[in-house]
């Protein structure tokens, strides 16, 4: 193998995808217009928490165009799903759509016009009168805990005697910290194309998971999976927001299968506020206690979340808490209160994105109460095996991230004075927070040809999110075979290619990648038995003594048949190979780790925060592509600075009604907002993980990046905001070192 071939992984390779994305070949699930196609446009509830009383359709029904109007009274059964992910039929919202009069939250379906153009399902959906019992809403978090009380939650830990060790540390803290519902807002909206041909369902939905939304939809319409075919083939990304099937996929297929016809609902961006999933709002408190040396001896991190009133759904927030830190009593507990919203679903590190907001917020209020510093409080404390596990981590660079990361930012020149650094009218300040996310490997299947033709096809039902899947899959078949990226195709997002994971839990790569090398393998042993027969280029030759070289093999005397050659040679249209590969052992912890450093100016006199740079070290395994890699940091970089200082979903307190729900007043970074940003990339391959030692990077970047924001805040005006966002009204009575600056 060349050293352009050993380069290949790790290397900056272009996205394989990207021309098609430019040039507006790639086809996403709105973009399927097949022949008789009907549009459907929804009608959503106008109250959070009552019932339909009554239901008029006949204004609608005599609107040009308009097909039909499905709602609780007119809509074919269906049936319920177990929900389960073991099972590979997850969804969110167990909840059928149109299955009652009941509504759980505004912005519920319930009713669905088909018309015959986008604009006439539309204009008649606006003509369906709907009168409601609207109950009193349950608005919010502290709403919820008044009316419903808690219920327990899982991913729970307990080791020592937290609350023993508390009371007799030297230095203790005692501290709420709160976030609010964020919700997704990818560019793609959700939206689904579905038809039925002979009994057979075919969907083109926005999904991170064709797998499982073919079990679900098997569940859902009680007919065998063979029968379905989920398309995703480009996904405008999702966030988490898109890893199961929603009412609105649902709805779409079962009015395709009663109207005889295909048909396509695209969600309003308002709609996506409501009924395809959120981050909930948390309420976590954390108690912490140090010994006279600055060593954690406990740490308590109990979490309340918001969740539906139809599902149980957990934002686990301490599940970093668990592993990061070494203490001997520690305590995770979650809990649940039941609002009226849609069903939260994940968000980009769920659990962990809030829950590091939280967790190192408090770290530094602990290392401040100590009187130690910051970096150095976290590298006295980090853990050195998974304590919750009782296991040793797979492997665990978070020390070198930290310092390398402190002295690529300058940490060394913080002055630790609050307000005290200073640059024209603005106030200087200087946090870092460490980052944290499991590592995640599922079962995987995948096949790899090499084609007669010198090309190499590869396949499984995995999904490119906008990550680079398609080209690190590409990468991975030309480092086995040897075949350039251009001669490789790549299809993925179709539920009848081998079963592939979905595209979220940053376990997209680590799973992927083993499985493709292991069917390019197996290809190449089947191009070595083709070689090796008896009418073979290297007939009478070992198949072991042949290598791989150029796109074809060599034998020892340094002899080389292209595959074309040797598949020519025997009239054989390709070489096949199929692989399959299990998740994960459990013989160690697997998780990536990392450490964040953020720059924020504050200039008292006009009121102006700013993140002005970042700079953030990740161990993340091996790099399989070093370009999107970085990019992959970058922006959930930014997507952490939405978290600290703008995203927010806002419902009025009075009837739990969203009052931000569009990109108009849902506050998101835009160009002037983004820092400069260094992103560095340790680059250790985890060899216990996989063959290829990658973890997932696509979580990592967006957790503790909060916190780091408001410890920086911290030391700039001396305010520390424990609710999140940061917004400009929470920092305007400023210390008198602002004032006077």
């Amino acid at each position: 193998m060349s050293d352009k071939q050993q380069s290949i992984i790790g290397a900056g390779v272009p996205r394989i995808d990207g021309p098609d994305k430019l040039s507006g070949r790639a086809n996403y699930a709105a973009d399927n217009l097949p022949p008789n196609l009907a549009y459907g446009y929804g009608v959503f509830s106008t109250v959070a928490s009552g019932k339909v009383s009554q239901l008029s359709v006949d204004e609608a029904r005599n609107m040009p165009g308009v097909i039909d109007i499905f709602h609780h009274g007119h809509f074919p059964t269906l049936y319920h799903t177990p929900s389960s992910l073991a099972q590979g039929n997850k969804v969110e919202e167990t909840r059928l759509p149109f299955e009652d009069e009941r509504v759980y939250y505004e912005g519920q379906f319930v009713a669905l016009v088909v018309a015959d153009t986008f604009e006439n399902a539309r204009a008649a959906a606006r003509r369906v009168k709907v009168t409601y019992s609207a109950d009193k809403a349950v608005a919010n978090l502290e709403q919820g805990l008044e009316a419903n009380g808690t219920r327990a939650g899982s991913g729970n830990h307990e080791r020592g005697d937290a609350a023993s060790a508390f009371d007799s540390a030297a230095t203790t803290i005692d501290v709420t910290y709160r976030t609010p519902v964020e919700t997704h807002n990818p560019m793609e909206m959700h939206a689904s194309t579905a038809w039925w041909d002979n009994g057979d369902l075919t969907i083109f939905d926005a999904s991170q998971g064709v797998v499982v939304a073919k079990g679900a939809l098997s569940k859902i319409f009680a007919m065998p999976p063979e029968r379905i075919t989920v398309h995703a083939p480009y996904i405008g990304s999702g966030f988490g927001s898109k890893l199961w099937t929603w009412p609105h996929a649902i709805a779409t297929a079962a009015a395709s299968r009663e109207l005889r016809r295909p048909v396509q609902l695209v969600v309003p961006r308002q709609q996506m506020f409501t009924t395809t999933g959120h981050r909930p709002e948390t309420r976590q408190r954390l108690r912490l206690a140090t010994d006279d040396n600055g060593k954690l001896v406990s740490l308590r991190h109990e979490s309340i979340n918001t969740t539906s009133f139809t599902d149980q759904y957990v934002e686990t927030c301490g599940s970093v808490t668990k592993s990061l830190y070494s203490c001997p009593n520690l305590t995770v507990s979650h809990e649940t209160t039941q609002v009226n919203r849609g069903t939260p679903t994940s968000m980009r590190a769920p659990g962990a994105a809030p829950g590091l907001f939280a967790l190192e917020s408090a770290i530094d209020e602990m290392a401040d109460a100590a009187g130690v510093d910051p970096v150095q409080f976290r590298l006295d404390n980090y853990a050195e095996r998974d304590e919750s596990k009782d296991l040793d981590f797979s492997s665990n660079h978070i020390v070198e991230a930290t310092k390398r990361a402190a002295e690529r930012f300058g940490w060394a020149d913080r002055n630790p004075k609050i307000g005290s650094m200073r640059e024209g009218r603005e106030i200087v300040g200087y946090g870092m927070a460490a980052c944290n996310w499991e590592a995640l490997k599922m079962a995987c299947d995948a096949r790899v040809s090499i084609r007669a033709d010198g090309t190499a096809f590869a396949s499984c039902a995995t999904q490119d999110i906008g990550t680079g899947t398609y080209t690190i899959v590409a990468q991975t078949v030309s480092d086995v075979t040897g075949i350039p990226i251009d001669r490789i195709t790549v299809k993925l997002g179709d539920s009848s290619y081998p079963d592939g994971p979905v595209s979220g839990g940053s376990w997209a790569t680590a799973t992927t990648l083993p499985a493709i090398a292991g069917a390019a393998r197996n290809a190449l042993d089947e191009m070595k038995r083709y070689a090796t027969g008896s009418n073979g280029a290297f007939a009478g030759v070992s198949g072991e003594e042949l290598e791989v070289a150029n796109g074809g093999l060599r034998n020892a005397d340094g002899r080389q048949v292209s595959f074309a050659e040797i598949l020519e040679a025997g009239r054989y249209g390709s070489a096949d190979g199929e692989a399959h590969t299990e998740a994960a052992d459990s013989k160690y912890s697997y998780r990536s780790f990392g450490a964040h450093f953020v720059e924020v100016r504050w200039d008292p006199g006009i009121s102006h925060l700013r993140v002005a740079r970042v700079v953030s070290a990740i161990d993340v395994g091996k790099v399989i592509n070093e370009t999107t890699a970085r990019n992959q940091v970058e922006g959930a970089v930014v997507m952490g600075i939405g978290m600290g200082l703008f995203e927010a979903t806002e419902y009025d307190e009075r009837n739990a009604r969203p009052v931000n729900n569009d990109y108009a007043e849902y506050v998101v970074p835009v160009h002037a907002d983004q820092p400069e940003i260094d992103v560095i990339l340790l680059d250790y391959p985890d060899l216990a993980f996989n063959e290829y030692g990658a973890r997932g990077i696509g979580e990592i970047g967006v957790t503790g990046l909060a916190a780091a924001v408001a410890n920086a805040v911290h030391h700039a005006t001396g305010k520390r905001i424990r609710e999140l966002p940061i917004t400009l009204d929470k920092l305007m009575d400023d210390v008198p070192q602002a004032r006077s600056a």
